[in-house]
């Protein structure tokens, strides 16, 4: 993972009196005209006594989707109330078996029905929403519909995300690679100058972003042709970016 330069801030005891109102200051960002310069990185050594060290760096961490939701309706059309419930019922019942077969819980599957009358007979639809953990046992579901149940049945696409606690451990990811490399750039300047690095005095938030989808995969001339399996699965990525700053002894 490429890491943007450290912003330093360090104030150093001085061995002279003399000089306890000297500073010195480096710039490690290239380009920079001047040590001071907007953004650069620098090490300050302030009075005696004082000895601080404050670095700013950044961590991104991205993650794939966790979970994906498939509906699959059926419907009929009848002159009987009967033989439209009937036709509906044992599809039904076939499906849900065959998502419990593929080890989904009772509280992942969600099943509506509507029936309603309609000119010269009645109609029944019923809906049947599942949620996967498992990305293979949801294409193996997918495809024994297909072959099985054929046209009777429409398969809608996978909806791909995230579960809030997947979510939340993302974050909680980069901002610990945050904190440690900050506190690895930390010890670094200290080694460099010949000083140990001390407790952590303040740890501080300075940006965080999140963003989805991959940023490198941009739609294609033919935008008609529909995502593959992958690029749905890629679309759905979380990636968070994390910068904080450590400020210690």
């Amino acid at each position: 993972m490429e890491i943007s330069p450290a912003q330093v801030l360090a104030s150093l005891p001085q061995p002279d009196a003399a000089h306890e109102k000297a500073r010195w200051c480096w710039a490690e960002r290239r380009g920079a005209k001047s040590p001071l310069a907007a953004g650069a990185g620098a090490v300050m050594v302030g009075t005696a006594g004082e000895r601080e060290v404050q670095v700013s760096a950044t961590a991104e961490v991205s993650a794939l989707p966790d979970r994906a939701r498939v509906c699959v309706l059926v419907g009929s059309r009848k002159e009987a109330a009967v033989q439209a419930k009937g036709s509906v019922i044992r599809r039904l019942d076939y499906i849900v078996q065959s998502v419990r077969g593929h080890g989904v819980q009772e509280e992942n599957i969600t099943v509506t029905k509507d029936f309603r009358r309609i000119e010269n007979g009645y109609q029944m639809e019923a809906e049947i929403s599942v949620i996967f953990s498992d990305f293979a046992k949801m294409e193996d579901l997918c495809n024994l519909l297909v072959e099985k149940l054929d046209s009777s049945v429409i398969i809608g696409s996978p909806q791909y995300f995230h579960t809030s606690e997947a979510v939340e451990n993302i974050r909680r990811q980069a901002c610990l690679r945050a904190v440690a490399n900050s506190r690895r750039k930390a010890f670094d300047v200290c080694r460099l100058l010949g000083q140990s690095l001390g407790r952590p005095l303040i740890i501080r938030e300075e940006e965080t972003n999140e963003t989805e989808g991959v940023a490198s995969e941009q739609g294609t001339p033919d935008d008609a042709r529909p995502l593959t399996i992958q690029q749905q699965i890629s679309n759905a990525s979380v990636t968070v970016y994390s910068k904080r700053c450590c400020l210690a002894h």
